[in-house]
């Protein structure tokens, strides 16, 4: 219920992201769970640790892996659900002496899965002791990262959404601003962009900054 109320919520994605680990590690009695993302801006893609309840310096340090690397690349490429009864006998775990330090055994991981089952990430759960994780368990956790997966989907889409409407508003302000030119300077309509555009180059400022202080100055007139 915490993690659908921030879901639709304006929580920042991080604060989301961060609420998700928290609850679940909260709920499941896990020692340390932690949230994956594949970052698809590189050459390859790499997938890196973005949030996790943990506060141990060996765990929450930058991390990041390839895509053929460890069980999250692992998870992440096979599409699904990964149960490791001890992780320093796993070869697929990387990080033994990271787990030996903080005394990690099983561990689960799970894909996060948007609708199209594009997996853009990876969710882990670790246990301090040895641990069956039952059917329960991995559907729960599915579950959790399923709405981790929906709350970075919405979160992409509202941020693309503010950036069409700040683009808009931006037009809109910018061909006022040039209407005023055209009108005080007896300029063209393509004479007063280049106007602006030159202005707001100049100065380093926006092109709305510059409009908006023209339309300002109209008004004070």
């Amino acid at each position: 219920m915490d993690i659908s109320k921030a879901i639709t919520s304006d929580l920042y994605l991080e604060d989301i992201l961060r609420l998700i680990v928290m609850v679940t590690a909260k709920v499941t009695g896990v020692e340390i769970c932690s949230l994956w993302l594949i970052d698809e801006t590189v050459s390859p893609p790499m997938i890196r640790l973005k949030a996790t309840q943990a506060i141990d310096s060996n765990y929450v340090r930058d991390r990041s892996l390839s895509l053929n690397e460890g069980v999250v690349g692992y998870v992440a490429t096979h599409k699904c659900p990964l149960i490791i009864k001890d992780v320093l006998k796993e070869s697929k775990f990387k990080e033994k002496e990271m787990a030996g330090k903080l005394g990690l055994v099983s561990m689960l991981s799970v894909p996060l899965q948007v609708k199209d089952e594009k997996v853009i990430g990876v969710f882990n759960c670790f246990t301090a002791h040895p641990h069956e994780f039952s059917e329960t368990d991995v559907i729960m956790i599915t579950t959790v990262a399923n709405q981790a997966a929906l709350a970075i989907l919405n979160t992409e889409l509202m941020v693309k959404t503010k950036v069409v409407q700040e683009e808009l508003e931006t037009r809109k302000l910018v061909e006022r601003a040039k209407e005023v030119l055209m009108h005080r300077r007896n300029k063209t309509g393509e004479e007063a962009y280049s106007w602006i555009r030159k202005r707001s180059m100049d100065t380093r400022k926006s092109m709305r900054c510059v409009a908006e202080a023209i339309l300002l100055s109209e008004e004070l007139e």
